[in-house]
């Protein structure tokens, strides 16, 4: 199977994070109603049911052998469990923008990650341009003056996630190899839907059903469990498959400039001139990281599907 051109990877990569840029502020909807169980629990049940269809209509749906479930069980481990605890609690004493931003210095620990446990490259060309795209960064939120009055609770709750999605990265790198993207995302849901169950029964069912139907609410559910927790996988491990650990980690700087967007259009957040800048340092920084890319380092081999 012949690589995929850039353009179609840098698209594909470029939309996962737009769905997961919208995730922060559906759950800040959401979140008024639901408590973050809740949410994690009803988006990973329909994300999955919508998979099912598609799969069983699609005929892609392939189990895991003996091997590939231990690496699944893993897999749903660091994400969706340990990240979507630590990002869903940490934004109840967060802005979107701010959590976006936290999770943006995955890129920072990314490129190590991928040199220790996969072998790959990490070039200065990689190193300067995840620099200059996080000081950019720093301008989208410098405005906000959250870095001395931020919760440091929600803090270190995103940052649990930022080692989470790490750990998930290099677990989808190599099942990858072996399994298609659509089993993966399924099974990957279906076992966080069981890691998540025990957690919500004790601490937030009883809630749940006391609470009248909200329906905005419900509907950011649905965008979180149709975007951010099915497109948004679809399209990352498409991403690693063919980009590895560290390129398509470094597009998570985009997210916070995404979420700032989002955020000033939907919840009112301040969008500055300064900001504008800052988005624009990212994005500039990003290319600067990737350019290369079509030139000299067309990526790893194609991985077959199964």
């Amino acid at each position: 199977m012949p690589q995929p051109k850039p353009l179609k990877l840098y698209t594909t990569v470029t939309l996962a994070m737009i769905c997961f840029s919208l995730s922060f502020v559906w759950f800040k909807v959401a979140n008024v109603t639901y408590g973050p169980l809740t949410i994690v629990l009803f988006r990973l049940g329909i994300s999955a049911s919508i998979i099912l269809v598609y799969a069983t209509l699609a005929k892609q749906l392939r189990f895991p052998d003996k091997q590939d479930l231990k690496a699944l069980l893993l897999l749903a481990f660091f994400e969706p469990f340990l990240y979507f605890m630590g990002e869903s609690y940490g934004l109840r004493h967060l802005s979107p923008t701010v959590g976006a931003v936290i999770i943006a210095t995955i890129p920072l620990v990314a490129p190590f990650a991928g040199y220790f446990f996969n072998q790959e490259k990490v070039t200065v060309r990689n190193m300067l341009g995840i620099l200059i795209s996080f000081s950019g960064v720093t301008l989208v939120i410098y405005e906000m003056g959250m870095g001395l009055t931020a919760s440091p609770l929600g803090v270190t709750l995103q940052f649990s996630a930022v080692f989470s999605a790490v750990g998930y990265t290099v677990v989808l790198h190599r099942i990858s190899r072996r399994m298609n993207n659509i089993s993966i995302i399924f099974f990957q849901g279906i076992i966080g839907f069981v890691y998540f169950l025990p957690f919500w029964l004790t601490f937030e069912a009883k809630s749940f059903f006391n609470t009248p139907y909200n329906a905005p609410a419900m509907l950011a559910i649905v965008k979180l469990a149709l975007f951010a927790s099915t497109l948004a996988f679809i399209f990352f491990t498409y991403s690693v498959r063919h980009m590895g650990i560290t390129k398509s980690n470094m597009f998570i700087n985009i997210v916070p400039v995404f979420t700032a967007l989002f955020a000033w259009q939907v919840l009112g957040e301040t969008l500055s001139v300064q900001k504008l800048v800052g988005i624009s340092i990212v994005i500039s920084g990003l290319f600067f990281a990737q350019i290369n890319m079509s030139r000299k380092h067309p990526g790893p081999d194609p991985i077959p599907r199964t």
